[in-house]
This record gives structure tokens, sequence and C-alpha cells, in this order.
């Protein structure tokens, strides 16, 4: 597999489709995305790479993210770890957060994005309290590391009609002006009581209605909503914090249907 030297930038998020090849899984976005044609024999559920190429590809990597050190390559250094994160090997998390105690300091932004790709990486690998830690230390009380939160995931699932050159619109201390439906959509799929990512799904699910509110309004994403409150609430997986936000939401939604 021919990969491109660790130089220069990248200012374009990865792609489900990206992350489905080197996994070998279909993320909700790729499965959403993926037209469903009726196909003879047993086919792969998502992209694949073969396994040697994986292998080069997550090494490549690696070798980037330790090599993007300076200020201009911190985009290319940053999505370099974001796809290395998806590697399976048992010292993928211990590298993950190597990296980020030896990263150089630089400023709000950066350290908030650290911090959410290292809880990520770990949640992705089972690991929950790290994302925990994430959520109730960088997000709560805090609606700078709020609002980064929504922009981030909304910019991630396509509000905004436009791409971004920087991350500086993470970093702004109020929400876009995007309206929210899809964003809506996406979190409300991902409820799954077994999801590595459902705490944090969960806080931004609660923490996207408290400011678009009119999201409640009759719908699909609003009835998929209601339908899965239950099964999430029998859950002895959720953490107390989740348990508390989602019992909110069904109390919102209980004030806007009445």
């Amino acid at each position: 597999m021919s990969l491109p030297p660790a130089t220069g930038d990248v200012r374009v998020r990865p792609t489900p489709a990206c992350s489905a090849a080197v996994t070998a899984t279909a993320g909700d976005g790729c499965s959403a995305r993926t037209p469903r044609r009726p196909r003879r024999g047993p086919v792969p559920s998502a992209p694949q790479l073969p396994a040697t190429n994986r292998r080069k590809f997550f090494a490549r990597m690696r070798d980037t993210a330790e090599q993007a050190r300076s200020e201009e390559q911190f985009l290319l250094r940053r999505q370099a770890l974001y796809l290395y994160g998806y590697d399976d090997q048992p010292d993928t998390s211990e590298w993950l957060a190597h990296q980020q105690a030896t990263e150089r300091p630089g400023g709000w932004l950066i350290d908030w994005l650290n911090a959410r790709s290292v809880a990520a990486v770990a949640a992705r690998q089972g690991d929950r309290e790290r994302m925990g830690h994430f959520i109730d230390t960088v997000l709560l009380d805090d609606d700078r590391g709020e609002a980064a939160n929504l922009n981030y995931w909304a910019y991630w699932v396509g509000e905004s009609r436009h791409l971004e050159l920087s991350d500086d619109f993470i970093a702004s201390r109020e929400p876009g002006q995007w309206p929210g439906d899809k964003l809506l959509s996406h979190l409300v799929n991902g409820l799954a009581p077994h999801h590595g990512y459902v705490d944090l799904t969960v806080h931004s699910l609660w923490s996207l209605l408290a400011i678009r509110p009119n999201l409640l309004k009759p719908g699909a994403a609003n009835r998929a909503l209601r339908d899965r409150l239950p099964v999430m609430l029998d859950s002895r997986e959720l953490s107390a914090r989740a348990r508390r936000e989602l019992d909110s939401i069904r109390y919102a939604i209980r004030l806007a249907e009445a």
C-alpha cells in the first residue's frame, strides 16, 4: 500500500469509510450511507483492507504522529493520532496516553482536543472511566467545553455547509448556528448501553437539547429517542451521570408533549 510521506498538513476530517476500512467494521456513518444491494454469497459488512496493509497503515500513522511535532503540523499529528487510535494492539492506549503526556503546551483548544482524543481511544477499547473523567473535568460546568463538544460533533456529522480550514471554530464560546437535526439523529442512533462512547453520547444529547429545545418537536428522531429511553434506563451499564441526564431528557420530552 502506498502512503504519503509524513509531511504537510491535513485540512479535512477522516470519513466513516476510512475508519471502517482500517477496522473492518461498519460505523454508523458508513452503514447509514451505504446502499443495501442484494448479493450472492457472503459479503463483508464494511470496506476491508488486508491485514498486512492495515498493519502498514497503523505503522505509518504512528510514525507520522511521532514526526509531526511542529506547530504547523498540529492538524496532521492530531489526525494521525486519531486514526492510530483504531489499532487494536494492546499497547495502543498506553502509547497514545504517553503522546498526550509529552505534548508541548499549545493553548486551550489543543489541550481540549488531545484530552478528547485520548478519552475516545480509551472508550473504544473498553475503558469507560477515562471518558467519564473527560466529561466530569472538561465538559461539565464549563460552557466553553460544552460548546466545543457540540461544535465538534456538529461538524463531524455534516451540520456545517462548508469546510472549515482550521479548528478554531471548535473553540468558540458558544455553539455555532447549525440547526442540530442531523446531530440529534446521529446521537439517538448511538444510544446503545454496550457502546464504549455511550456516556459521551448521552451527555452530548442532553447538552444539545438544553440549547436546542426546539428539537423536541414531533418527528422521527424524537420518536426514536422516546422509544430508546426505557431500554437505556433499564441498562445496568449506565453511569449515574448518564442515568440522571436521560431522566432529565425524558422529563423534557413529557413537558414538550404536554
